[in-house]
């Protein structure tokens, strides 16, 4: 496969996921109806940070898989850690399981985390790439955490 469609499959399967599930909760979102802790950003920058994230995704995933360098473990934590992200907002918005969406996101910051170091461990590049998504992880779990003590 020549590197262009690497990359191109690589970034569409994230941001194809985050669009997906974007449509599913678009009927059950009531963040504007919340009331939310300190530092909360209006509800725009969402759409617009997490498509970022998931092509920072695909870029790095491309990364390994244009260098021969993915096997069976990093797809695994890979697929799973998209997995874990797509179900996080359907139990936050639409199930409204506010404390578990919590709990859930600290499965996923430990999965993200283990994913930067296997994929650093390959390609440092790869690895660097994902330090916005955990950042933005710490963030959104600190939003999902008061949102759901200042709302229960």
């Amino acid at each position: 496969m020549s590197t262009f469609k690497i990359y191109l499959k690589s970034i569409l399967i994230p941001v194809l996921i985050g669009g997906f599930i974007g449509i599913i909760i678009s009927g059950s979102m009531d963040y504007n109806l919340l009331e939310k802790p300190f530092l909360s950003p209006p509800s725009i920058l969402f759409p617009i940070v997490w498509t970022i994230l998931y092509i920072l995704m695909g870029v790095s995933y491309g990364i390994l898989d244009s260098k021969s360098l993915v096997d069976s473990e990093i797809n695994f934590i890979y697929y799973l850690q998209l997995l874990v992200n797509a179900l996080w907002p359907i139990f936050f918005f639409t199930l409204k399981w506010r404390l578990f969406s919590f709990i859930w996101i600290l499965l996923l910051i430990l999965l993200v985390l283990y994913m930067i170091i296997k994929f650093y461990n390959k390609n440092k590049t790869s690895g660097l790439l994902q330090i916005p998504y955990i950042l933005w992880l710490l963030f959104a779990s600190y939003l999902n955490l008061f949102t759901y003590l200042l709302n229960k």
